[in-house]
């Protein structure tokens, strides 16, 4: 293992730990990764929790861009490893990605609605809605890729976007920074959701 592989998990492990002490993702869903170097990317592997990921590397796997394991890195790679792949190749300014189950945003997410920008947090920190796409499946698969791809010529520089019925996938210049967006779309949700109960409620 190199020292930027060292690096990067332990950012990763600390992102995960963060993600599941928030209750953005629990059990064993969910998975993130970061880029390594041009072609490469450490990911979460299939099955395991983000509760149980560490900085030694467990609970992570070497893969390419493509999702082919690296040698020295047992395990299967996160069935989301085709997303993963996916946006370091349409990003290249990205480094690291956290796609949560997050409750909220996917209870916000049958709106079919784009996000608003209802709070000054968020207005501040991306300064765009976040899109709401309909992919019906347990995964992002190569079939989904124009979908994905229309999101960026849209908004290049795009932090997050949430899928229906399926959660959050966010974006960041690290792991700890993804995490930090998925946190924020998260609670952006939560406000929208409350907010709507609100206004409806006292109409």
């Amino acid at each position: 293992m190199t020292t930027v592989e060292k690096v990067l998990l332990e950012n990763l492990a600390l992102a995960a730990h963060r993600a599941y002490s928030r209750g953005i993702q629990t059990g064993s869903g969910g998975n993130l990764s970061s880029r390594v170097g041009d072609n490469l990317m450490l990911v979460k592997s299939s099955g395991g929790s983000f509760a149980d990921c560490d900085a030694t590397g467990n609970g992570f796997v070497l893969t390419d861009l493509d999702g082919e394991v690296q040698e020295g890195f047992p395990g299967k790679p996160t069935r989301e490893v085709f997303l993963h792949g996916l946006m370091y190749k349409l990003r290249p300014d990205v480094n690291g990605i956290v796609h949560s189950h997050s409750p909220w945003a996917i209870t916000w997410s049958f709106t079919k609605k784009e996000l608003p920008m209802i709070t000054q947090h968020l207005k501040l920190k991306f300064k765009n809605p976040i899109p709401v796409i309909d992919i019906d499946s347990p995964m992002v698969r190569p079939e989904d890729e124009e979908q994905i791809t229309e999101l960026f010529r849209k908004t290049s520089r795009l932090p997050a976007f949430i899928l229906v019925g399926h959660g959050v996938v966010a974006l960041g210049k690290d792991a700890l920074e993804a995490e930090h967006n998925a946190e924020l779309v998260e609670e952006t949700a939560q406000i929208a959701v409350l907010h709507a109960l609100m206004m409806r409620n006292t109409a």
